[in-house]
């Protein structure tokens, strides 16, 4: 349960694409269950801000487990990202991750120009520099980046759009498998989602991740609204029961 708990809070971190799709003020929060069991919230949130003299936007995404969950399972992850508001990229992110235990506090910075990102890591003590590649993106502004990508609502059943994804020192192939349209019901009723299953090289910590299914807005705001990982035993589901500041309101195409 804990690897596909992580999985789906990595998840619902995905604000994911459209041309243009956010603005700052944008809120979401999820609910995560266990089959019956209310497992744990996640909360997205979208504001503006400068880094080194540059535009950006900062988004933050924070996962914890709640009720029972915790008692068994304590989560508590908070993911950011600083990234440029015109080209998406990334300049820095930060990675603090409390999971049953397991702990990671960590920042990373990205030097575009010589292709490199710098990993300070304050509970190993330790800073080392990685090689990256030219539009290489981090665990959040991944999926900002996806949000603005120009095929993303051109892609066919069974097509992919693949981006290279700094995570745990190193690069991976991230893609997404665009497999079709359905009309889902949500807390605000009815509504037309594009469906996307993400896909990765197996053997990698995110091998399991072909079991999960991701339910985007089929409108001008792509958001997220529901994300769900099948298991041996049951299943468990991430959905969004709150939402502001959108910048088109949700179902305008």
């Amino acid at each position: 349960m804990k690897k596909y708990l992580q999985i789906v809070l990595f998840f619902i971190t995905l604000n994911v694409f459209s041309q243009t799709a956010y603005k700052e003020g944008e809120h979401f929060k999820f609910k995560i269950s266990y089959g019956i069991i209310n497992a744990g919230v996640a909360t997205l949130d979208l504001k503006s801000t400068t880094y080194n003299g540059k535009s950006v936007y900062h988004a933050k995404g924070v996962g914890y487990t709640t009720g029972i969950t915790k008692t068994f399972f304590k989560v508590y992850d908070d993911y950011q990202s600083y990234f440029d508001k015109k080209t998406g990229v990334p300049y820095r992110y930060i990675r603090k991750i409390d999971e049953g235990g397991y702990t990671k506090n960590q920042e990373g910075f990205f030097d575009h120009s010589s292709k490199t990102v710098l990993v300070k890591d304050y509970k190993g003590k330790t800073n080392n520099t990685f090689n990256v590649t030219t539009n290489v993106q981090d665990i959040v502004s991944s999926f900002y980046y996806l949000r603005n990508h120009p095929k993303i609502d051109k892609l066919k059943n069974g097509e992919s759009i693949e981006i290279d994804m700094f995570f745990d020192d190193e690069i991976y192939k991230f893609k997404l498998k665009f497999i079709g349209k359905e009309e889902i019901k949500t807390n605000f009723g009815k509504i037309n989602t594009l469906k996307f299953r993400p896909l990765v090289q197996s053997g990698r910590v995110f091998k399991e991740q072909e079991s999960l299914t991701v339910w985007i807005s089929d409108d001008a705001n792509k958001i997220p609204l529901k994300v769900q990982a099948s298991l041996a035993v049951g299943s468990l589901k991430a959905e969004l029961v709150k939402y502001s500041g959108l910048k088109q309101k949700l179902g305008t195409k």
